[in-house]
Formats: C-alpha cells, structure tokens, sequence
C-alpha cells in the first residue's frame, strides 16, 4: 500500500511539473491552490517508476506573475497586441520552486515505504505535485521517525512541521564526520548542547570531553568536572584540578609561550632553548633508566624537563665571556637571549600560569603522564563517561595554546591506543570562535591551536577522535575547521556575516532553507547534514538540566530592591584571580 492516498481531485493538489532543473523543479500552480505552498513546506511529486514511487520535494520559493493581458470576445480569445474591441482579462502566472530531497520508494527488500535521500528519477513534465498537510504530513513524518529508530538513533526534539513526530539524528553520522552548532547569543546553544550530553550520558562506553570556557556546565550533575588550576589552588591536592605541566608542550607551543619572533635574535633563541629542552629531557631519561625512549627521543615527546636547568644554561651564554688574544671578550650569545630570560622568569612566577610552572613533584615523573591522560579521557568511573574541563582562569594570552594542548594530548593518545582497545571520544569546543579563529595571519599562540584542530578536523574520524564545534560567531571561526564539519546544527543567526558564513556552507539548493535563519524562535534549529534523513527544522528539546548560561534579565534585576553591592568581595577575588568565596 503507497504511503499516501492522492489523487487528481485531492484537495493537497498544489499543480504540475513545468520544468526540471537537476534537483530544482518548476511547479505551474492555479491561483486558488497558491495558499498552500509555504517556503520550507513540503510537497510530494508522482512519479512514473514504479520502484521510486514518490518524490518528496521542499518548497523555496513562491511567486505570483501576470502574464500578458488578452482581450476576450465572446468564446474567443486574442492577443491585445491586435487592438480589436472586447473586454481586457490579466493571466496570472502562478509559480512555485521546489528543490528535490528524496524519495519513498514502494518496497526495497522485504520494507515498505522506505525513505531516502538519494532518488533515481527526475520527475516528469506535467507530473501532479501534492502539498503534505494533515495525516499525510504526519504519516510522512511518522516513517521519518520509524526510519531512525535504532540503537544509533539521537533523539534532539521534534519536527517543527508536525512536533508529534520525534527528530531524530545518526548518532554515528553525526560524530564520525564531526558537527556545528551554531547561533547567536540566545539562541539555544548550550542547552542545546546539554541536551546531546544527557542522551549521551546513559550510553555504558561514551566518552564526551566539554571544553568550558565560562563555566556554564558547572552544574551538570551527571559530569566529571575537571578544573584547569588557578592562582587560589596552586598546591592544593583535588582530583578535579588539571595541571598541565609545561613538559607536556611541544616545541611550537613553547615558542609561542615565550618567544618573541618580532626580535633580531629570535632565531638563536629558538635554536639554543631547542637544544637546551631536548638536553635536559635526555637527561631526565637516562636517570629513569629509560634507554628504550631515548633512541626515539624527540623535542616534541611528551617527557618531563627541568626548566630551571634551561635557565640557568641560557643565564649562562647570555652573559659568557670568552678569552681573546687581548683579555675577555663577549660570547657568541652574549646578550641575545635578556629579553627571553625576562619572560621566561615572569611565567614562572606568575601564578596565573600556575598550572603550567608550579605543578606538584609528582606531576614531573615519568608516569606523571598517565594519570593526566586517565583525568582527560578514562570513562569507565562513576559520571566519567562526560567531562567538562572549565577554562575560565586560563589567562586570556595563553588561552589558544592550552586549549589546543589538551585536544592535541586526547588526539595523541587515541592515535596511539591500539586498535581493539580504542572507544571513540568526542571534543566538544564551546566558544570556538575563541581559539580557532579564521585569521589571514593568527598570532602565534592561535596559530598553535589552529594547527591541532585542523589536524583532528582532517584525521580525527579515522581514529575515532570527533568535534562538535560550537560557536556564536561562524564566520570568526576557521573555514578550514567547519569546511570539516558534515552536519550543521543552526539556531537564530541574525548577524548577517554570520547568515553568510553558514550559507556558504550548505549546498545550492538549500538557499531558500537557510533564509529562515533569522526567525526561527529561541530553541529552534534547522538541522542539515549526513546524519538527518532530510533538512529538517527541529525543537530542540528542553534538557533536564540547563547549563549555567541564562541570559541575565537586567530591567527585570534592576526592579529589585535591597540589593547591597559586594564590591569588595569582588575586588579581593580578583587580586587573588579566583571567583570562589575563600
């Protein structure tokens, strides 16, 4: 039996195919069936294969044209243009563009009524076109949810069109060839994204990582919270502090954390602090007795230095001298390295950067490392299975690099995890804009983040390593990196740069789609990708715990009474660079 009951006298009867344009497809429509047609409706087409029944189309564009006028006398029709007596009628025109998005197919296999995205035929000139209303609409949108209904279903809310039928996305789909989600401030974003972690939590292996920039996942209870140190903790012993210690950065990190490239003697720099890191790390594993590594050794390998001993040794031939044929003179370095050493010992001192420089002891082993990659990325403990790592005390000039860092170390690690061993993990880069910005010419810290994410962009599905980007600003954020991103979640976007970003990003056909961009109300998105049967507009359902990111009602704040300043709390808090009461 066909999915849908039409036929010539059906009242969802919007008109005929005139022309057909690959997937766009020309609909001639009599003006009293004009009022069906709404952009972003959708209609299906009949088709004369008998294996592809029906064509399910989107409507994009609606127009009403006058055709050129006729003069009427009597039965007869003539062309005004032959200036003879009657009565002078206006033709209507009556157009509709649909764009083709796939087709129910009568049977394949033992299943009936299958939809899919692909379509074997075009449809045929004078083809009859039905607009889906009603239990059509809600049969059609019935099969939509019957078809993703399986373990790899994500349920994210209900179709706009018909909100009884529930939206789902591949979960596969939608991870292994990374995502967007994108929207303005407002828009839904975090719940949102909450709402992907609580499907996801209930899942016994899943292994979700936040990137938390602000803190707004603070209170999801079903998480393990990590906490990239600040100044207030330095020393403290808490499972939930993340120390990352400098050891753990590779050469192009540590440049961008100290070396200023703009200096005349910025190459000797480089060169001298390479040789001087890579020293002290061979060092550090001839004392463990670690042979093995050394024939291996590298800048970049992950293995613990002193950087004292690096000071002292550039201290040293930054103020050398040597012995001439008339007395002392100055050393090949003399002098060269000043302007380093200053950075160098305002880092180590400052604790900001405490997380970095002043990690505990136990923190610069050898074995250091594997307890740091349990923290980011062991899902097998009590809430484990989702963590949020909140940057918020991360100093703003070094944010890019340890971000970057860390998605490097989980990267790193799944690369290296054998094959039967590895379980896929997801990287989700709340505020993207922030560190992968799309720059002619990033300075060097964005660079260094720029250079990780795009390798996990490009790489990342092949060893089970997937991004959701988040952002309120896509067209601040890489091309390189959302040019990646095969599914596109898309709230209320009314910055108009930030409408065309995303519009570059979808194909052709979906033009007329996007313009809904800037009306779709709070919570709403329109989803479009490999993961989704067809574009959908969606409401995203509601999470059961939202994140800490409400929009602060000011006129609604402002009317309260008895309110008393905390000025000084906040004055203390930000010498001591930490929010929390002491």
């Amino acid at each position: 039996m066909s999915i849908f009951d039409f036929s010539e006298k059906s009242p969802a009867l919007l008109g005929r195919v005139v022309a057909v344009d690959t997937r766009r497809v020309t609909l001639n429509v009599e003006p009293a069936r004009l009022t069906h047609a709404h952009v972003g409706k959708l209609v299906a087409i009949r088709t004369s294969n008998p294996v592809e029944e029906w064509l399910i189309a989107m409507v994009d564009r609606v127009q009403r044209a006058l055709a050129e006028p006729e003069r009427k006398i009597g039965f007869d029709v003539i062309k005004s243009a032959d200036e003879l007596p009657g009565t002078l009628f206006e033709r209507e025109i009556n157009s509709v563009v649909v764009v083709l998005v796939g087709s129910v197919r009568a049977k394949v296999g033992m299943k009936t009524n299958v939809f899919s995205r692909s379509f074997i035929d075009v449809p045929d000139i004078d083809a009859w076109c039905y607009a889906l209303e009603d239990k059509e609409l809600q049969r059609f949108m019935g099969l939509l949810s019957r078809s993703a209904e399986s373990s790899k279903a994500l349920d994210l809310g209900v179709y706009t069109l018909d909100p009884k039928a529930t939206a789902y996305v591949d979960g596969d789909k939608f991870f292994q060839r990374h995502a967007a989600l994108l929207g303005s401030t407002g828009s839904g974003k975090s719940w949102t994204v909450a709402t992907i972690l609580e499907r996801a939590k209930d899942l016994p292996s899943a292994n979700l990582v936040v990137f938390d920039l602000h803190g707004e996942y603070a209170n999801l209870s079903y998480a393990t919270h990590l906490r990239v140190t600040g100044p207030d903790d330095i020393g403290k012993k808490d499972p939930s502090l993340l120390y990352l210690p400098y050891w753990l950065l590779n050469s192009e990190e540590l440049q961008a954390m100290f070396i200023d490239r703009s200096e005349f003697s910025a190459h000797n720099q480089v060169m001298v602090f390479q040789d001087q890191v890579l020293a002290s790390k061979r060092q550090k594993l001839e004392a463990s007795g670690k042979r093995d590594i050394i024939s291996a050794l590298t800048i970049n390998a992950p293995v613990p230095f002193s950087i004292e001993e690096v000071v002292t040794a550039l201290t040293e031939l930054n103020d050398e001298m040597d012995q001439g044929a008339r007395g002392l003179k100055q050393g090949k370095f003399f002098g060269q390295f000043s302007r380093l050493l200053v950075r160098l010992g305002a880092k180590l001192n400052d604790k900001r950067y405490g997380f970095l420089f002043q990690a505990p002891a136990a923190l610069h082993t050898y074995e250091a490392l594997h307890g740091i990659a349990a923290q980011l990325m062991d899902w097998t403990g009590e809430n484990h299975r989702v963590k949020v790592i909140d940057f918020s005390e991360v100093p703003a000039d070094v944010l890019p690099v340890i971000v970057g860092l860390v998605a490097r170390l989980i990267y790193q690690v799944q690369f290296w995890t054998p094959q039967p061993s590895r379980v896929p993990i997801a990287l989700v880069c709340d505020e993207a804009h922030l560190y992968l910005p799309q720059r002619a010419e990033p300075d060097a810290p964005e660079k260094r983040a720029l250079e990780n994410f795009e390798r996990i962009a490009k790489e990342g599905r092949k060893y089970g390593v997937a991004l959701l980007v988040v952002s309120q600003r896509p067209s601040d954020v890489s091309d390189t990196i959302l040019s990646q991103c095969n599914n596109f979640v898309a709230l209320r976007l009314t910055n108009g740069e930030d409408q065309a970003k995303v519009r570059r990003l979808m194909p052709d056909s979906l033009e007329g789609f996007m313009d809904m961009l800037p009306v779709l109300d709070i919570g709403e998105a329109l989803i479009v990708g490999d993961a989704v049967l067809l574009p959908s507009r969606v409401r995203i359902t509601e999470p059961s715990i939202k994140p800490l990111s409400a929009t602060i009602e000011f006129w609604s704040e402002w009317a309260k009474s008895g309110r008393i300043p905390a000025l000084v709390q906040a004055v203390e808090n930000m010498r001591r660079q930490s929010r929390r009461n002491p």
